[in-house]
């Protein structure tokens, strides 16, 4: 009779055989299940004693120590509890009110440098003001201009991001089933979960969210998703019997408990509950991430920055004070050095930034990508590992019908069509395994299924027998199709079905089938078995129904190997970014086989695996170097994949962190920047900087390339504006030391800082040469420092040169003649000053094989046209300049050619030299 049914589905060659079905998890299969290393770092001591007691002992003994049992608890034990436990809330990070986030803003480096030269100013300028000449608030204004602007631009681009994050937060009021006496009498209802307490009894079905933490009284069928503590895609089985193994190191796989935020996949149970609020799993995670977060590549990056400016500010204004106190008067050399500080200060560049990053966050949200901060754009750019989290990041989060074998492991139609029959007739809960068949078999293959088969009768799934049985009829005679674990199904074959003929099972060969079913786990297979029986007419039970004692001596058609499959852009994005520049660490508290095999089919060699259990007893430098030599890390905690962030961040790394389960809040908060995605859980997208739209690798190579064009563009304010500022303020310092009168009226010298900084605003958009964004960016102050050294003194050249044209040419040599040779030089100063930035914007010959955009070609020439024309009208008048003699235009001409050229020299020896640019 069977072979009957192997023919009548030898052209069983219509059916979808690929991993085409949507489905998530699956029921248990042949292998033991492993013990998991993660562990319950954040819970205390006392919490971890309880959840160990409620596992080890029986449940009567659980609700004993809770002064509960299976009616509930009564009114007055509620509120008992909830006065010393609270309610079953949680701590999140809620955003500060919006006057707080903009009083934050202001405590960028640059904005207090502004602030401090603001108040210096406000007491030279008004406070101790000449009392002929009045007070003058032009220089305080100006400044506090550019601070407010500033503070303005990225409180509001944060302040929308962070609403925006907020409203990507469901809004659903989530309930559950309690049972509680009322009257003495148990009645169950539906409750908030904030009102769940200890002790309380809780009903369970599938669809639900676990509340708090529980201890199951009674399950059917019960399988819980953990994987947004664990990582594992597949469902963990639940049930109420006593589990005396559970350790304080592996509380999560403990079968008789369930933790909150897990979900019921399939079945039904009853629990009581042992943890709530702060003192659950969940609750203890999310009040160890509170608070404080640490600080990113970012912020030390612009701290060393920051420093090495003020420290050039500090010795130029020293040297000028002392030097201009001596030739000249104290008092002039204060106000002198007040100014040059603020020449030296590139006032914009907190301005700049801002504007960048508002720039890159409105380009990453027509991408569909949150920036809730701006900072995080910049430490885009710099990553340059990228440790990502395996279930939906890399892979789908949904398990398909990977294979259908034979008992040769040969790819068989039989298998999957026996397999379908199975999943088809049976009629109680389909679970998603179910799912993944119906699928892989098509539209073709379950007509083909109904079409042969009738509906007789069933055995359904428990987890005792491990597996379930469907009995159809195709006419003549019945089959009872039997789906399940492997070597529960196995133990009831004493046949196989090879190469078409029915043959007796002997020991070796069924040594030989275990080693294929071990040989698809070691693949990161879920494995499943399929086996039939043929009952001839007559042979049917007496009174017509059939039981579990009915599943013997059966046939072995095959197996079925699951397994969440990665996704299709996964291995293209991950390639991309290493030619970035961005490594991929993957950090899983999935089976460390399933990691490697999904590595494996993206492109990823996993090499040695390395376990959580293994780093704990490293120290952060000895974990820092293991990281750099791997790949993949499986079977971790969330305090250990934290750790392991920490570790490579240690070494020097800029590292970004992709997840979104609660066990990945640790990291996310740890990194440099942690990456998240709507659908993850809250404490996830609260812990994240940057919120995906789509759970897609390609979209952050978008996001990595836009953070290097803000970096690069920055950098260029900064590197050039500085250098530019220290060659200026280093002319004035010899002018100072040569000259008898002051070679530039302070505030010329704002109104110049001024106009050159608005033009330096369009920087944002500039174009980026493609070889300054192929490798990760990071904020560093030695090249700042060579920068300014090298190429500043390149513009005190051409001023020593102007000075000698005015003084010698144009007799500008005395007081009377100060504003001549004032206006003179500030023509080339602030001309050479702006057209310099097409020279210094790239490490390519400008105008030619590079040219800037369009909004900085017009801001310089705007700039550059400005300063011809002031020194001729009213306003350069009452500012101290003159206008200047037509014969001096072509000496500026020469200056200006000869300058251009000295400087791409110069750029091709500081190139060759250290090797980088901008």
């Amino acid at each position: 009779m069977l072979m009957r049914a192997y023919r009548n589905y030898v052209d069983f060659n219509t059916q979808s055989s690929g991993p085409s079905g949507r489905t998530n998890l699956t029921p248990p299969n042949g292998s033991k299940k492993k013990k998991s290393e993660n562990a319950t770092a954040n819970l205390s001591v006392g919490q971890q004693q309880i959840l160990v007691d409620a596992a080890t002992l029986p449940a009567k003994a659980t609700l004993n120590s809770f002064n509960s049992n299976p009616d509930g608890l009564n009114e007055q034990a509620v509120i008992d509890c909830r006065a010393r436990y609270g309610r079953n809330e949680v701590d999140h990070d809620k955003p500060a009110p919006a006057i707080v986030q903009f009083i934050k803003t202001f405590g960028n480096p640059f904005i207090l440098i502004l602030i401090f030269l603001a108040g210096v100013m406000f007491i030279t300028d008004v406070v101790l003001a000449d009392a002929a000449e009045g007070p003058d608030y032009t220089g305080v204004a100006t400044v506090s201009t550019m601070v407010l602007v500033s503070a303005i631009v990225r409180f509001w681009q944060e302040y929308r991001s962070s609403q925006a994050a907020e409203k990507l937060k469901a809004m659903v009021r989530t309930t559950v089933a309690i049972t509680r006496r009322i009257d003495g009498k148990p009645v169950t209802g539906e409750l908030p979960i904030e009102d769940v307490v200890r002790g309380d009894i809780v009903q369970l079905a599938a669809g639900d969210m676990i509340p708090a933490d529980v201890r199951f009284l009674r399950t059917k069928d019960l399988q819980i998703n953990q994987a947004m503590l664990t990582g594992e895609a597949m469902p963990a089985e639940k049930t109420a019997d006593v589990a005396e193994e559970v350790t304080t190191s592996n509380l999560i796989d403990a079968p008789n408990l369930g933790f909150m935020g897990t979900s019921v996949v399939s079945g039904s149970g009853t629990a009581v509950v042992v943890g709530t609020g702060k003192l659950s799993y969940f609750g203890s995670m999310a009040s160890a991430i509170s608070g404080t977060r640490p600080e990113t590549a970012f912020d030390k990056g612009i701290k060393k920055v920051t420093f090495t400016l003020i420290k050039f500010m500090v010795i130029m204004v020293s040297i000028v004070f002392v030097v201009n106190g001596l030739t000249k008067d104290w008092t002039s050399a204060f106000l002198f050095g007040i100014t040059v500080a603020v020449g030296l200060t590139p006032e914009m560049l907190p301005l700049v930034v801002t504007a960048g990053l508002a720039k890159g966050a409105n380009m990453m949200a027509r991408r569909k990508v949150i920036v809730k901060r701006l900072n995080s754009i910049q430490n885009l750019g710099a990553m340059d590992v990228l440790a990502t989290d395996k279930t939906g990041t890399l892979t789908e989060d949904r398990i398909v019908l990977e294979r259908h074998l034979d008992v040769n492991g040969q790819s068989c139609e039989t298998t999957l069509g026996f397999a379908a029959a199975n999943s088809h007739f049976q009629t109680g809960l389909r679970n998603l395994l179910d799912a993944a068949v119906l699928t892989a078999a098509g539209p073709a293959g379950l007509e083909e299924v109904q079409s042969k088969y009738t509906f007789i009768d069933e055995m359904p799934f428990d987890f005792v027998r491990r597996r379930m049985s469907v009995v159809v009829s195709d006419g003549f005679a019945q089959f009872i199709i039997t789906k399940g674990a492997a070597e529960e199904v196995l133990a009831q074959c004493t046949t196989e079905l090879r190469n078409g003929d029915e043959i007796a099972l002997s020991g070796e060969r069924r040594k030989e089938i275990d080693g294929l079913v071990a040989e698809q786990n070691q693949l990161g297979m879920r494995v499943l078995a399929v086996a039939v029986r043929s009952i001839a007419p007559g042979d049917e039970p007496i009174s017509g129904d059939f039981t579990v004692a009915d599943e013997t001596e059966m046939t072995l058609i095959g197996f079925l190997s699951f397994l969440d499959p990665p996704k299709a852009t996964a291995g293209a994005a991950i390639a991309s970014l290493a030619s970035r520049g961005v490594a991929t660490k993957v950090i899983t508290g999935d089976n460390p086989l399933v990691a490697a095999t999904v590595c494996r089919q993206i492109g990823i060699d996993p090499g040695r695996v390395v376990l959580g259990h293994e780093v704990d007893e490293l120290t952060l430098e000895e974990l820092g170097r293991l990281a750099q030599q791997t790949t993949v890390f499986a079977k971790v905690s969330p305090s250990q994949k934290a750790r392991i962030v920490e570790a490579m961040r240690e070494q020097g790394f800029t590292v970004g962190f992709m997840g979104d389960g609660i066990n990945d809040a640790p990291a996310l908060r740890t990194a440099d920047v942690g990456i998240s995605v709507d659908t993850a859980v809250d404490i996830a997208k609260e812990s994240a900087d940057i919120i995906l739209l789509e759970k897609d690798l390609t979209v952050l190579e978008g996001g990595v390339m836009e953070g290097r064009r803000t970096f690069v563009n920055t950098m260029k304010y900064i590197k050039m504006t500085a250098s530019s500022n220290f060659g200026n303020m280093f002319s004035v310092l010899v002018a100072s030391a040569m000259l008898p009168f002051l070679p530039m009226i302070p505030l010329v010298v704002l109104v110049q800082n001024l106009s050159y900084d608005l033009s330096m605003l369009t920087l944002p958009w500039d174009r980026v040469d493609e070889g300054d964004i192929k490798k990760p960016r990071k904020w560093e102050s030695q090249s700042l420092s060579k920068f300014m050294i090298f190429i500043g003194p390149i513009s005190s050249i051409f001023d020593l040169t102007t000075y000698a044209l005015m003084w010698f040419v144009f007799a500008a040599n005395s007081a009377e003649h100060a504003a001549l040779f004032q206006s003179g030089w500030f023509i080339e100063s602030i001309i050479s000053q702006t057209l310099i930035v097409h020279m210094l914007r790239t490490r390519r010959l400008p105008f030619f094989q590079s040219r800037a955009s369009l909004p900085v070609l017009l801001a310089t020439g705007a700039v550059c046209v400005f300063g011809l024309v002031l020194p001729f009208t009213g306003w350069g008048a009452t500012l101290g300049l003159v206008p200047l003699p037509w014969t001096y235009f072509p000496w500026l001409v020469g200056t200006l050619l000869a300058y251009m050229v000295l400087t791409q020299l110069i750029k091709k020896v500081f190139i060759r030299k250290t090797g980088t640019w901008i």
